[in-house]
């Protein structure tokens, strides 16, 4: 056999051994790049409680601290939801119960607990003192649910003076006294003495939203039933309000962010959140026909695959009050945007810092949730005045 022919042999069966080997799945799903990641705390867990609120409130004014001294806090959500539940059955009655009463309240109820009473670390004040190592929270919202609707009923044609105190009472039973002193780091504090050491100023913060049926650049009290304190809440135009969102992360401020996370394009376990829309995208063919051929359940269910990056809905102020207005997006979940990221075909997201822990979670506890998600699913975003750019803070008068 000449060298020639050996040659070609030897380089048939590699080209052969070449074709036999196996070929590299390409991956499937999203695949996200951080761009922009702030300062902030680590993921904790809400667990069997409805306190979003507090959670991404308190995680908030961690950021912030963490940003302004470079000091990691942990600092009590239990603390706040004490205060908070205490104060609120005092309104309840006094409303006759036309109040929503819960364990829902939104991140301005964090501000206004550390005005008026300040704040704890974590390790003064945990709120687990019914015999459970996560906050698990249904007896006890039933049991003081209960206990203002009976004061409401008033079977004894007037209240007793020391009605609020008994619901105090039940309230630490679960939760635990609050502490009037306490050591931190070899010091001595009061609550309020704690609150402000730690150099956080509840107003050098704002909250903003978007809605059409209310004037821009005014203050109006958001209808939404955890907002028992009626309190005031900015309304920008939409492409504002995403502006003063990236604008914050690209300065390094964190964005407390409130929104309806019951869409079907929001999954938990696939760590994403997007609005597909309604046609699926780049179907030619047979591919076509088989789509056209499926019923609407099995369409909906092939939208939200959660596959890869879609075609996503164009979000328009006309669809985002049509969407408020018909209850599709409600006061939902409280949380914390902390960076922005783009997936492999170049779309934008946001990520967010949640508050259900991070055992089985596919990014740690994180999600991220797209440009249209945000646009269409916001309530109400927080942010520090100096994190809105100064077009708009002028309009707004801030």
């Amino acid at each position: 056999m000449t060298w020639l022919l050996m040659f070609a042999l030897f380089l048939s069966n590699a080209v052969a051994a070449q074709d036999e080997t196996p070929q590299k799945e390409e991956k499937k799903g999203f695949q996200f790049t951080d761009e922009v990641v702030v300062k902030h705390t680590p993921v904790e867990n809400q667990y069997r409680s409805g306190t979003c609120w507090s959670f991404s409130g308190i995680a908030f004014v961690e950021a912030e601290l963490y940003r302004m001294t470079d000091k990691q806090y942990n600092l009590s959500e239990m603390f706040v939801v004490n205060h908070t539940y205490s104060d609120k059955a005092e309104k309840y009655v006094r409303m006759h119960g036309n109040l929503t009463f819960g364990s829902g309240a939104e991140v301005t109820d964090v501000f206004r607990v550390w005005r008026l009473y300040g704040i704890v670390p974590e390790s003064v004040y945990s709120g687990l003192e019914y015999g459970e190592k996560k906050h698990t929270h249904g007896e006890m919202d039933e049991v003081l649910k209960a206990y203002v609707d009976a004061i409401v009923k008033n079977k004894n044609r007037k209240l007793t003076p020391v009605w609020h105190e008994g619901f105090d009472k039940v309230l630490n039973t679960y939760l635990g006294e609050i502490p009037e002193k306490f050591t931190y780091e070899d010091a001595e504090y009061t609550p309020r003495k704690f609150a402000d050491m730690t150099g956080f100023n509840p107003d050098k913060y704002v909250e903003l939203t978007s809605y059409m049926a209310r004037p821009y650049y005014k203050e109006f009290a958001m209808e939404i039933p955890d907002n028992w304190l009626w309190a005031p809440i900015w309304n920008v135009h939409l492409n504002e309000m995403m502006e003063i969102i990236d604008n914050a992360l690209e300065n390094g401020y964190s964005v407390g962010w409130g929104a309806d996370v019951s869409d079907k394009g929001f999954s938990w376990k696939n760590g994403v959140a997007i609005i597909p829309d309604e046609e699926k995208p780049d179907l030619t063919g047979t591919e076509k026909e088989r789509w056209e051929a499926l019923t609407e359940k099995e369409k909906r269910k092939a939208l939200y695959s959660f596959d890869g990056p879609v075609k996503e809905k164009e979000i328009t102020p006309e669809m985002r009050q049509q969407h408020y207005d018909n209850y599709l997006v409600t006061d939902d979940h409280g949380m914390l945007i902390v960076g922005i990221a783009k997936d492999q075909d170049g779309n934008k997201y946001y990520k967010v810092k949640n508050s259900w822990g991070t055992e089985g979670t596919k990014y740690d506890g994180y999600f991220y949730a797209s440009e249209a998600f945000v646009r269409l699913q916001t309530i109400g975003i927080a942010v520090h005045k100096d994190a809105i750019p100064k077009q708009i803070r002028k309009k707004l008068d801030l």
